[in-house]
């Protein structure tokens, strides 16, 4: 599968790099709107933890681009990776698709409901697979919450706690999205909503939500807490994260979960592990590294892309809910 990554930045080159180990992918270009800035990006520091690096040999060997659309029409790409300023996932996802390529889009989907909404509807009428990147579903630590979740292995879920903090990103392009006040959605749409999405795709839409927010750097929602309450049952979830220290804060995040017959917590204190304790004995469950979720997610978009089938992992329908969530958590809603 010949696939183009647009955008390299942090996640850009996460792809890109997972791309190259693959050897049944070959990444056919890159596109940038800057594109000689492409091989000092390498050098830089990004992101909030490592994934991975690539080589400037490897690098040399790729084809790179400044236009998407002279990309498309000179390589004509089976899928394309968009990892660019979230103001630009709806007009470049859709340009994709209409040239016929299988789209991945980097969270958050469309800050738009109604360009989330266009976006699902063209993939369908072009019969191409649209997906969003909400790596956490990929995480091991996460996928073994949720089959506890499913399989009542300890009872019914009543209390799920999940966080995810950060300081305010100053790599790449976010100062310049400290200038436009807003444009990236902030912590809420960019941060966590990955905890708002695990949450609703494991317990579902809440039918109430008590929230506060707090302005940051990027937005006036980089700190957020939200209770959400579920008609009819005893369950709570609370969803709490942003960024509003200071660069230097360490990046966290994990869960803490009370079921009927246990009590569970993975945190960045022991990130290799999960602790499961009930009234008379604690015990740890591996938690898995959590970068392979990033070569778990791009394997999965392959092999819906190669049969053609819609994914039902990690579909774009429920990543637009996660928008439409996290907006109930500011006082637009």
């Amino acid at each position: 599968m010949n696939i183009v990554v647009v955008g390299f930045g942090f996640m850009g080159m996460t792809h890109a790099g997972n791309i190259l180990k693959n050897p049944h992918l070959n990444l056919a270009a890159i596109v940038d709107k800057n594109p000689d800035i492409i091989f000092s990006n390498l050098k830089k520091q990004s992101g909030n933890f490592s994934t991975g690096s690539i080589s400037e040999e490897q690098l040399s060997r790729i084809k790179i681009y400044s236009d998407f659309e002279e990309c498309l029409k000179t390589e004509n790409p089976d899928a394309c990776i968009i990892a660019v300023h979230t103001n630009l996932h709806f007009p470049l996802a859709k340009l994709a698709l209409n040239f016929g390529a299988h789209v991945f889009v980097e969270k958050p989907f469309c800050l738009d409901v109604a360009e989330g909404d266009e976006l699902i509807k063209l993939a369908r009428s072009k019969k191409r697979i649209l997906m969003v990147g909400q790596v956490v579903r990929f995480m091991q630590a996460y996928q073994t919450l949720k089959n506890w979740i499913d399989t009542n292995e300890f009872g019914e879920l009543e209390f799920l706690s999940l966080s995810r903090f950060s300081g305010v990103p100053s790599w790449g392009q976010w100062k310049e999205r400290q200038k436009n006040f807003g444009s990236s959605g902030g912590a809420l749409f960019d941060l966590v909503i990955h905890d708002i999405d695990f949450a609703q795709s494991v317990c579902g839409i809440p039918d109430e939500i008590a929230a506060d927010c707090l302005p940051g750097q990027l937005s006036n929602h980089d700190y957020v807490s939200g209770t959400w309450k579920y008609n009819g049952k005893k369950l709570r979830v609370r969803v709490e994260g942003g960024n509003i220290f200071h660069a230097g804060f360490p990046f966290q995040a994990g869960f803490s979960a009370r079921f009927q017959k246990a009590s569970i917590s993975y945190s960045p204190k022991d990130p290799e592990n999960i602790i499961v304790a009930t009234d008379t004995e604690t015990s740890l469950v591996p938690a898995g590294d959590a970068n392979d979720g990033f070569s778990d997610e791009l394997n999965y978009f392959v092999a819906c892309a190669n049969e053609n089938k819609w994914p039902d992992k990690c579909t774009p329908e429920s990543a637009l809910d996660s928008i439409k969530i996290c907006y109930r958590h500011t006082d637009k809603f």
